[in-house]
């Protein structure tokens, strides 16, 4: 995405070698750019959720397995076998920080795996180069999914002849991914394309990631958009001024059910009443093809103190965190729910569209499972 005219990926590595990623804390108060210098804190970085959104963690924890191996070098270690050891270990405890969103452990498995591969070689050198392939394809995978979503919005469009108008929840954008996003990936490139498009955008409480980055990415873009507050997506839905949800994922399991951040399930409830399409779009290191159905997803439970507090600017434009609740009351806070497959128009992905059942994704899927008769397009 551009900024001020010039383009950023939402993580990468300077010309010194340093590992620079923008400080989501900071939106939509500052533009901040930070460097991470090692493996700790990557961690902190993801677990803090200076960097959050799927993808982008995906991506964060790949770039931090190549910090824990320069680590590991210039602590001295250079037999394989204790190379690998030590290496395996700083994965599980990134693995630790976010435990809902798939994109992690796929990403430092992957780092583990093809790292414990080679004998004799320089393994921080290889684990370098991979994390720039896992963010490269993140990027390459969110542009896909760009262009399927692409012709969802323009057949509704050509249907319509108005412009069309699209809920989304959370953040699910250029920010939560390396670039383009998942679920606003569409809503750029029918912008480009030309197609009048409008964003209903939830706050998304309890932090606010809705109304603090995607309105803010919305609004670099030039997309016409309106902040909501969350209970008010299904009054739209009722009186038709929704004409299409488009959400993220976290976790997607191999039978359709998908976890996204909690809200998501009530407004999938209250498309299905009112017969909007509710489509989630995701690159494939989301799907989790090792489990069932959703009742097996770990759902991360955050401390209260999000849901008790918020941030905002005061009147002298300093960011100010204030109480919400009253003392003496304690809350619980949920960072994800899940959504059926039933209620589940289609799955994006940068392989295409398909149904959200375990034969439409074996379509698009046939390496991780067997395909059988399904009602999936692309």
């Amino acid at each position: 995405m551009n900024i001020d005219g010039i383009h950023y990926r939402t993580i990468w590595i300077d010309a010194d070698n340093r590992l620079k990623v923008i400080n989501q804390l900071r939106l939509p108060y500052a533009f901040e750019i930070v460097t991470l210098h090692t493996c700790d804190e990557v961690r902190n970085a993801i677990s803090d959720m200076l960097v959050r959104g799927a993808g982008l963690i995906g991506a964060t924890a790949g770039y931090g397995m190549w910090l824990a191996a320069e680590e590991i070098a210039a602590a001295g270690v250079t037999e394989d076998a204790a190379f690998d050891a030590a290496f395996r270990e700083a994965g599980e405890r990134l693995k630790q920080t976010r435990p809902t969103a798939k994109n992690l452990s796929w990403a430092v498995d992957r780092q583990i795996q093809e790292v414990a591969s080679v004998r004799g070689r320089d393994k921080k050198e290889l684990a370098r180069a991979l994390a720039e392939t896992i963010a490269d394809e993140d990027a390459l995978s969110c542009r896909r999914i760009g262009e399927y979503g692409l012709e969802i919005i323009r057949n509704l469009a050509e249907k319509k002849g108005k412009t069309i108008h699209i809920l989304t929840h959370c953040n699910a954008g250029w920010l939560a991914f390396v670039d383009y996003g998942s679920a606003l990936a569409p809503v750029y490139a029918a912008h480009d394309a030309g197609i009048p498009v409008h964003v209903w955008v939830d706050e998304t409480r309890p932090r606010n990631q809705g109304m603090s980055l995607t309105a803010w990415e919305l609004a670099q873009h030039g997309v016409p958009h309106h902040i909501i507050a969350d209970n008010a997506g299904g009054h739209l839905m009722r009186c038709g001024l929704v004409d299409m949800v488009i959400t993220g994922a976290d976790r997607v399991t191999r039978c359709g059910d998908v976890a996204n951040k909690i809200g998501t399930y009530l407004k999938a409830l209250a498309a299905a009443d009112n017969a909007v399409p509710f489509y989630v779009a995701l690159p494939s290191s989301t799907f989790d093809f090792t489990l069932a159905d959703g009742n097996d997803i770990p759902i991360e439970e955050r401390t209260p103190d999000e849901v008790l507090t918020i941030t905002g600017l005061s009147s002298d434009g300093t960011p100010t965190t204030v109480q919400l609740g009253p003392k003496g009351s304690p809350a619980r806070n949920w960072a994800f729910d899940v959504t059926p497959a039933r209620l589940i128009t289609g799955l994006i992905c940068e392989r295409g569209i398909c149904t959200a059942t375990q034969e439409g994704i074996a379509r698009l899927f046939p390496e991780h499972l067997s395909p059988a008769h399904d009602q999936s397009h692309a």
